[in-house]
C-alpha cells in the first residue's frame, strides 16, 4: 500500500526520525572531537596570555596575530614562568592555572565562595610582567580578556574578546587599534586602584597622554565601553591585595 505523504502525520513521522538521526550524527561527532575541542581551548588560551604580554607574531599597525597553534605550548613554556593561584589568604603554585574559568570563579564569588583566581608571571627581554584574567559583562552578554602590568603598575599589554557584542561597534574591542591604546597607562591614580576607563570625550583622541588612567571610547559602543571599563576596575581590585606585594617588593 503506498504511503500519503501528503497527511500531517506522515510530515510529523518524517521529522522526528530526521532529528533523531542528525541528533545522533551530532552526538557521535561532538562525542569524537571533544579532545580536540579541548585541545583549541587550551591553545587559545594560551595565546591570549601571550598576547597580552606582547608575545605575538604582529607586524606594523595592522590586524592581531598570535603565536601559531603548532608553536604556543612550547612559547608559553618559555615565556610563562610560574603560574598562581590565589585562594583567600593563600597563594599556591599550578602549572594548569590557565585552564580555571574565570567565569565559574565569579559566579562563585556571587554566592559567598572564595574564589581561585589565577595570576601568569612572564619574562621577557629581561622584564617581568604579571597578567591577570578578566570578565565582565558587554552590551548583549559576556566580554573577558587579559591585562599584563609591570611592578609599577603600568600596561604593558592587553587582550580583548567577546561573545556577542554587535560588529563594526562593540566588537571591536578586540581590535589592535583599540587594545594597543592601553599600553603605557597606569592601573593607578594615586594610591587608588582606578584601573583603565574607556571614556568618551577625554579630550585624548590618539591616546599620547598615559597618566589619565583613561583611553578614548569607540565610537557607537558606550555600553560596550563602560562593560570593559568596569570589567577592568573590578578585576584589579579583585586582585588588589597581590599586586600591593608586588609593589612592596
Amino acid at each position: 500500500m503506498a504511503i500519503d505523504t501528503e497527511k500531517n502525520v506522515y510530515t510529523v513521522f518524517f521529522a522526528v526520525i530526521m532529528v533523531i538521526i542528525v541528533g545522533s550524527v551530532l552526538a557521535f561527532l561532538a562525542s569524537g572531537l571533544s579532545g580536540k575541542i579541548k585541545e583549541n581551548e587550551r591553545f587559545e588560551k594560551q595565546q591570549n596570555i601571550l598576547y597580552a604580554m606582547g608575545v605575538n607574531e604582529n607586524e606594523g599597525d595592522g590586524s592581531v596575530n598570535f603565536i601559531p597553534t603548532d608553536r604556543v605550548e612550547a612559547e608559553f613554556a618559555n615565556y610563562i614562568t610560574e603560574q598562581l593561584v590565589l585562594n583567600g589568604d593563600q597563594i599556591t603554585t599550578d602549572e594548569e592555572a590557565y585552564l580555571i574559568d574565570l567565569k565559574k570563579e565569579m559566579t562563585a564569588l556571587k554566592n559567598g565562595a572564595t574564589p581561585r583566581l589565577p595570576v601568569f608571571i612572564g619574562e621577557k627581554d629581561g622584564k617581568k610582567y604579571y597578567i591577570l584574567p578578566m570578565y565582565g559583562k558587554g552590551l548583549w552578554d559576556a566580554i573577558w580578556g587579559f591585562i599584563s602590568l609591570n611592578e609599577d603598575m603600568v600596561v604593558q599589554g592587553v587582550y580583548f574578546d567577546h561573545k556577542a557584542e554587535t560588529p563594526g561597534l562593540g566588537a571591536n574591542i578586540k581590535q589592535r587599534y583599540f587594545m594597543d591604546d592601553f599600553i603605557g597607562e597606569s592601573i593607578l591614580d594615586g594610591n587608588r586602584y582606578a584601573g583603565v576607563a574607556v571614556a568618551k570625550g577625554n579630550n585624548d583622541p590618539i591616546n599620547q597622554i598615559k597618566d589619565d588612567n583613561e583611553v578614548d571610547a569607540l565610537a557607537g559602543a558606550t555600553i560596550t565601553g563602560n562593560g570593559v571599563s568596569a570589567m577592568i576596575r573590578e578585576s584589579v581590585n579583585l586582585y588588589r591585595n597581590y599586586l600591593e606585594t608586588i609593589r612592596q617588593q
